[in-house]
């Protein structure tokens, strides 16, 4: 019989290989299509790395329904952040919020904070608000809106399964202990990131 937890593994590592081909590029820019440039966006900076993740983390330590209900409140609220920024609608402290969202993600993943479901899905969003509209306001004249917002939308989603997907694998093996040391290693970044 299959080990869950292998198959599971296999699922995570699937998901990593899909972004390789993305990361690999050589000289990014040259032809690349308007789902590239926004897949390879959120690739870009590891602020937004680290807070994916870390959604991806919580949504384990939480459990039930909030695995894939907060990713997706995250997923959806960055469609219309990203909306905003790329209509050029101001947005103050996009940076600050983008900034903070990692190291409080950190530490709610660190502190295995638990939360009413309404409560983290708004939590997240409000970050996700952040995020989305500095993709959008990045977007290069020559992409396509919908094609960009689709692809940073892509990668956004297989950094928070493979958030998900390594909490459950280290969930598996008793060790949820791990996932909060891994949520203490994203608010260090986070205060990394904060430093001047």
């Amino acid at each position: 019989m299959k080990n869950p937890l292998q198959s599971k593994s296999k699922i995570v590592f699937a998901l990593f290989l899909c972004l390789l081909p993305a990361i690999a590029q050589a000289h990014p820019g040259h032809g690349v299509t308007s789902f590239s440039a926004g897949f390879t966006h959120p690739l870009t900076g590891l602020d937004h790395i680290l807070a994916m993740v870390a959604v991806g983390l919580w949504a384990v330590q939480l459990g039930g329904r909030a695995v894939w209900l907060v990713p997706i409140s995250f997923v959806a609220t960055m469609i219309v952040g990203g909306a905003l920024g790329m209509a050029h609608f101001p947005l103050p402290f996009v940076e600050h919020g983008i900034l903070a969202s990692v190291f409080i993600l950190g530490l709610l993943v660190a502190f295995a904070a638990r939360v009413p479901l309404a409560v983290s899905m708004t939590v997240v969003g409000l970050f996700a608000l952040f995020h989305g509209h500095a993709h959008g306001a990045e977007m290069p004249d020559t992409a396509g809106g919908l094609s960009f917002g689709a692809g940073f939308v892509m990668a956004t989603a297989l950094w928070h399964c493979l958030g998900i997907g390594a909490g459950l694998a280290i969930g598996r093996l008793a060790q949820m202990k791990l996932v909060r040391f891994a949520g203490g290693a994203i608010l260090l970044a986070g205060v990394a990131l904060l430093a001047p």
